[in-house]
């Protein structure tokens, strides 16, 4: 192919592409935006806003674009305009106006591997249907009589396995933790069975591809977690099939109590919809749990003043337990546990186990002056909040007495 014809067979896509970068400024231009950096075409600044930095900081992009365009700015990432928030207003009037204004707006590889019935990627009526399931089984009763029983058997369950003056990871530790409490409360698999074993070394390879880039090549860990996730499919649905069959054969199931059973007995929802439920609900409820107790230990670890105060107010608790002649903790022991909650509030603020999330505007908004166009993806970044140093004290630094009721979390 000579030259002039290469030009000729390329110049249609030229011009096309230049005729939709105008139109695109031309439309820009009829908003007020926040000032910022579109990037490079197609790929935008996504490189950039995903290296990885620590949990207790924003990254040296977010740093660095805060400092250039403030708390609110525009950008391009995962292949859309977006809208950056660090900006705390911004960010709370953005998950107050959910299913209003904005709604979830994942990208496609996330739908891909949970499943577009996950409640991470549906929005509208039927996200909301399928929380009200969710909910509707973790009652407020139901977390005092089964779930407060199952973390404290789990608990005393991964405890026992350390042997004294042993060496174990923390992290690996609460991942064992949390995948057990989920796969007993979801679908009644006790710790230590083959099946349970097999499930978990799925799961693991499928949060692999979770986490990584979405190249659905040979090899690669996205792959890997689209074969895991199938089979993971499969054995749930192995699942649903035997407890129809004994409820047909008019025989008691115990396990009906499970989230499962639940969503057999008491929803109209497709095998396709409950199978994605089971997915996503295992995969929220272990991730971020896992993380958080895994970040406490590593924070508490250099705060032995938090690490003190948390003895006394559990030795307190244990000696009124054995005045009364009780041995398992109740709902209203928990209550007791103060402090405790202020260190787990803390370890979130200063964790950032969610860094950001992705939603959408449904319609042209206004905030602030700066205008958010309909259709723009828009990214509060929860990190940027709980690190401003505007509103918290010494924000890197661990400090879980902030959140005592005598004292207040925020600056005044």
């Amino acid at each position: 192919m000579s030259h002039s014809e290469l030009v000729i067979f390329l110049l249609p896509s030229i011009l096309s592409l230049l005729l939709l970068f105008i139109l695109v400024q031309r439309k820009q231009a009829r908003f007020n935006l926040p000032p910022g950096n579109m990037g490079w075409p197609f790929l935008g600044e996504t490189i950039g806003y995903l290296k990885p930095y620590s949990a207790t900081s924003i990254g040296e992009f977010m740093e660095q674009h805060i400092l250039r365009y403030g708390k609110i700015y525009k950008s391009n990432l995962f292949g859309e305009p977006t809208i950056v928030s660090a900006d705390a207003g911004l960010n709370r009037f953005i998950l107050q106006n959910e299913g209003r204004l904005f709604e979830c707006s994942y990208p496609k590889s996330i739908g891909g591997i949970l499943g577009k019935w996950s409640m991470l990627v549906l929005v509208g009526d039927m996200h909301r249907d399928m929380r009200i399931i969710s909910l509707n089984f973790l009652s407020h009763a139901r977390l005092r009589t089964h779930l407060l029983k199952e973390v404290e058997k789990q608990t005393l369950l991964v405890l026992s396995s350390w042997k004294e003056n042993c060496t174990f990871s923390a992290q690996d530790e609460a991942k064992k933790f949390t995948f057990n409490l989920m796969a007993k409360h979801i679908m009644s698999l006790d710790p230590g069975k083959p099946e349970t074993e097999q499930l978990k070394k799925e799961y693991v390879t499928f949060m692999k591809g979770v986490v990584s880039a979405p190249l659905n090549l040979p090899g690669t860990p996205y792959r890997k977690a689209l074969k895991s996730r199938s089979i993971i499919l499969k054995f749930i649905e192995q699942k649903m099939e035997e407890r129809i069959a004994k409820t047909k054969g008019g025989v008691e199931n115990l396990e009906d109590d499970d989230l499962l059973g639940w969503v057999l007995k008491h929803s109209n929802l497709s095998t396709e919809q409950i199978l994605d439920l089971i997915l996503s609900l295992l995969f929220a409820g272990h991730e971020t749990s896992s993380v958080s107790i895994a970040l406490a230990i590593y924070f508490l670890q250099a705060c032995p003043g938090a690490i003190q105060q948390l003895k006394e107010e559990h030795i307190q608790i244990s000696r009124a337990k054995k005045r009364s002649g009780e041995t398992e903790l109740n709902w209203d022991d928990y209550k007791k546990m103060e402090f405790t909650q202020c260190v787990i509030s803390e370890t979130l603020r200063l964790g950032n186990v969610v860094r950001f999330l992705h939603r959408k505007a449904l319609k042209d908004v206004r905030y602030k002056g700066y205008d958010i166009p309909c259709g723009w993806k828009v990214l509060p970044v929860i990190s940027a909040v709980h690190l401003d140093s505007t509103l918290f004290d010494q924000p890197q630094h661990f400090n879980p007495w902030r959140w005592q009721v005598s004292s207040t979390a925020l600056k005044p």
